[in-house]
C-alpha cells in the first residue's frame, strides 16, 4: 500500500496532538516511529488505521482518499501494547478468525505455518489465558499476519515483554516484514529498536514531524539537535562551543579542526574578524553545539584524537557495555565502552575522541556538520 498524509494535524479542544505533517510511507516497507513517550506516535497511527479522523488534512491510500473511512471499512492490521486476543477461543482459532472471515480455504496449514514462523505451534489447542505474556504477544501478532492486510501498525508491541523475549520477538519479526507484502509502521521509543528493524525511520518529537528517510541516515546525519536527542541511546553529549577561524573552539582552549561547511561561511568570517579584533559580534552570532555520541568516546587514544581529561562521576554495567560519565574539561560527559572496565569514583580519567566524529550544531540546533 502507498499510504500518504497531507498536511495532517490532530488537535482535541485546545491541545495540539499532532502539528500539520506531510509523510508518504514507502510502500512495502518498514517505517518506524521514533520517538518519546507522548511525541505523537499512537495519535498519528490511529490517523493512518481510520480509527481517528485528523482535524485537518487528508489521508491517501493508493491514491484514494480514505480521511473519513472508518477502520471497519479499512484493510489494515494492528498489534498494541497489550496482548489483545479473543479469550473464549484457543489459539488456533484466533490465528485462523481473519482467515474465516475471508472464506479462505486451507485455513489449517496456514493457521500451522504462521505459529511454526513465531514459535507456538505447541499452543494451538489452549486458550490465551494459558499462555505467557510473550506467547499471547506472539499469538496476536500471528492473527496480524494472518490478515494480510496491505497495511500493519504495531503500536510498541514489545513494550511490555522481558528484555530476552523482546530481543527474540524483534529478530523474527524483522524476517517476518521483509519476507511479507505489507507496508508496515512500527513504534517505538527505543533507537536501538529502530537501528535494529532498519527500513525506514520517522522521527516525532511533542507533535512533529522533525525527519523521515533511510533508518541508517537519519541516526548518521540527523537535521537538528531534537532528532539527535530522539534517535541517541544513551543520549548524545552535547556542549557548548564557537566558531573559530580554523575551525570549532571548546572550552578550555581546546580546538576541533574540522571544516566548516559553505553554509557557515558568515561564521567562519565573523570568527575571523573576532581573532583580528575588527569586530566584536553579538556571542549568539557565532554560538554552536558539538555534538558527541556515547559510543565516540574511548580510553585509549589513536592518531589524530584530542584528549578531554577529567573525572569519573558514575560507572554502570550494562549488558557488554560500560557507561561512564565523567566531570570533563569540555563538560559532563558520558562515554560508552565495550565490554567490562572497572572505574573508581573520583578517579582522574581521559577520554579520547576523533574530532572526525563529531557532529557540529547551529545555534538554531541545525546540523552543519556531520561525522565522515
Amino acid at each position: 500500500m502507498e499510504l500518504k498524509l497531507e498536511r495532517v494535524a490532530q488537535r482535541v479542544g485546545a491541545e495540539a496532538y499532532l502539528y500539520p505533517l506531510d509523510l508518504a510511507l514507502v510502500p512495502l516497507a518498514v517505517t518506524v516511529l521514533l520517538g518519546a513517550t507522548q511525541a505523537g506516535k499512537t495519535s498519528l497511527m490511529r490517523v493512518m488505521a481510520g480509527l481517528d479522523a485528523p482535524s485537518e488534512g487528508r489521508v491517501l491510500a493508493d491514491g484514494v482518499d480514505v480521511t473519513g473511512k472508518p477502520v471497519r471499512e479499512r484493510n489494515v492490521a494492528m498489534v498494541y501494547q497489550q496482548f489483545i486476543n479473543y479469550p473464549s477461543m484457543t489459539v488456533a482459532a484466533n490465528i485462523a478468525s481473519p482467515l474465516r472471515l475471508r472464506g479462505e480455504k486451507g485455513i489449517d496449514a496456514r493457521v500451522r505455518e504462521l505459529a511454526a514462523k513465531l514459535h507456538i505451534e505447541p499452543f494451538l489447542e489452549r486458550l490465551p489465558a494459558e499462555l505467557s505474556g510473550g506467547q499471547q504477544q506472539r499469538v496476536a501478532l500471528a492473527r496480524a499476519l494472518a490478515k494480510d492486510a496491505p497495511l500493519m501498525l504495531l503500536d510498541e508491541p514489545l513494550v511490555n515483554l522481558d528484555y530476552k523475549l523482546r530481543e527474540e520477538l524483534r529478530d523474527e519479526l524483522s524476517q517476518l516484514f521483509a519476507a511479507g507484502r505489507s507496508t508496515v509502521v512500527y513504534a517505538t521509543t527505543e533507537p536501538t529498536e529502530a537501528l535494529l528493524l532498519g527500513g525506514h525511520t520517522a522521527v516525532l518529537d511533542a507533535g512533529e514531524l522533525l525527519q523521515y528517510g533511510p533508518t541508517a541516515e537519519v541516526f548518521h546525519r540527523p537535521r537538528s539537535i531534537r532528532v539527535a536527542r530522539a534517535f541517541s541511546d544513551p543520549p548524545m553529549n552535547l556542549v557548548p562551543a564557537t566558531a573559530a577561524a580554523d575551525g570549532v573552539a571548546l572550552r578550555d582552549g581546546l580546538t576541533l579542526r574540522l571544516p566548516l561547511p559553505p553554509a557557515a561561511e558568515t561564521l567562519r568570517s565573523v570568527a575571523a574578524a573576532v581573532a583580528s579584533s575588527l569586530a566584536e559580534p553579538s556571542p549568539d552570532a557565532v554560538a554552536l553545539t558539538v555534538g558527541i555520541r556515547a559510543g565516540a568516546l574511548r580510553v585509549r587514544p589513536r592518531d589524530g584524537d584530542i584528549a578531554l581529561a577529567g573525572v569519573v562521576e558514575l560507572a554502570e554495567i550494562s549488558g557488554s557495555d560500560t557507561f561512564v560519565h565523567v566531570d570533563s574539561r569540555i563538560g559532563p560527559l558520558v562515554a560508552q565502552l565495550t565490554g567490562v572496565h572497572t572505574f573508581t569514583l573520583g578517579e582522574p580519567v581521559t577520554l579520547h575522541l576523533d574530532p572526525r566524529h563529531a557532529y557540529v550544531f547551529d545555534a538554531a540546533g541545525a546540523l552543519l556538520l556531520g561525522p565522515n
